[in-house]
């Protein structure tokens, strides 16, 4: 076996990315204080083609250096929107049939591998705080909670590492889903 060069990995250009089709998913980054996680959000959506990322409150904006370290360039081919009120989003989301589904541990949660998405529908992954999580009206104005199971003694994942786990299940059901 030989190691892959760039060349050889047939990489979308921004330009083919940018009108490529997307999957039927979206990120919302509410508060994510570490620029350093923005960038690694970005470059994991890149990665499984997101249709868009919705950066709200806190959470920083390209372009900015310390996004772009981790993103490697990713802010280009991302499509994403600033918006300062997450409610006001989610409700806009709702009216147009988007399924929101925040990342959090809560009673009645849905452990990430009992999630089975339905085909046909759009869904909106809510990602919060980095200490604080997705606060208590997100998760109220939420149609699912998922959470993903953990064994060991933290009590929980990096925000970017568990966008990274949440994109890679999505992604995994919804191409059996294809078959």
């Amino acid at each position: 076996m030989k190691k892959l060069v760039m060349e050889e990995l047939n990489r979308l250009t921004v330009e083919d990315f940018k009108v490529a089709d997307k999957n039927d998913f979206c990120l919302i980054l509410d508060d994510i204080r570490s620029m350093a996680n923005v960038g690694s959000i970005f470059r994991t959506a890149d990665c499984f083609r997101a249709s868009k990322i919705y950066l709200c409150g806190i959470t920083a904006q390209p372009p900015h250096r310390e996004i772009e370290k981790t993103a490697l360039g990713a802010t280009e081919s991302v499509d994403w929107e600033y918006r300062e009120d997450v409610l006001e989003l989610i409700g806009d989301l709702k009216s147009k049939d988007w399924q929101i589904v925040s990342l959090e541990q809560v009673e009645n949660s849905i452990y990430l591998d009992d999630f089975l998405p339905e085909k046909g529908k759009k869904y909106a992954f809510v990602l919060g705080n980095e200490v604080f999580g997705v606060k208590q009206e997100i998760v109220e104005n939420s149609n699912l909670i998922l959470e993903i199971p953990q064994f060991g003694t933290k009590h929980s994942f990096n925000v970017s590492v568990s966008t990274g786990i949440l994109l890679w299940d999505f992604y995994s059901k919804t191409k059996l889903l294809l078959k």
